[in-house]
């Protein structure tokens, strides 16, 4: 694979057109065994490009770089994406409801390419898994 192994999309649905300029986060989980708070790990961020894609979150899955920053997805590990929208919408002049969108999710299958595309408008959001 030669892009990131995860990617996003961010679609304004009250505009019709791309969210530019989106923060994105990407987290990896940590359980307590001690009944000690969970914990999310930072792991990588990026911005969505024009057409509202982020393709570069992680360095390609197995490459030198993914391995030196210890990136590569496991399987059964639970990641979050956090998509900071509020930024966006002010940039925007308009006021939204959520700050940001956490969208938590279980690695199955670290070989496949995972895409994560978010649907937004002021007050409310959607997402599925992508292909």
């Amino acid at each position: 694979m030669s892009k990131s192994p995860i990617t996003c999309h961010v679609l304004d649905a009250s505009t019709g057109k791309p969210a530019e300029g989106v923060l994105i986060r990407l987290q990896q989980y940590e359980h307590s065994e001690d009944n000690g708070a969970d914990i999310f790990h930072p792991l990588a961020k990026g911005v969505t490009n024009a057409d509202g894609r982020c393709l570069d979150l992680l360095p390609p899955a197995g490459s030198e770089e993914a391995k030196k920053e210890k990136t590569d997805l496991v399987v059964g590990q639970t990641y979050k994406v956090v998509f900071k929208t509020k930024e966006y919408f002010e940039r925007t002049n308009r006021k939204s409801f959520y700050p940001w969108v956490e969208i938590t999710f279980v690695i199955e299958n670290p070989e496949e390419h995972h895409h994560i595309p978010l649907l937004i408008s002021p007050y409310s959001f959607t997402t599925y898994r992508g292909s």
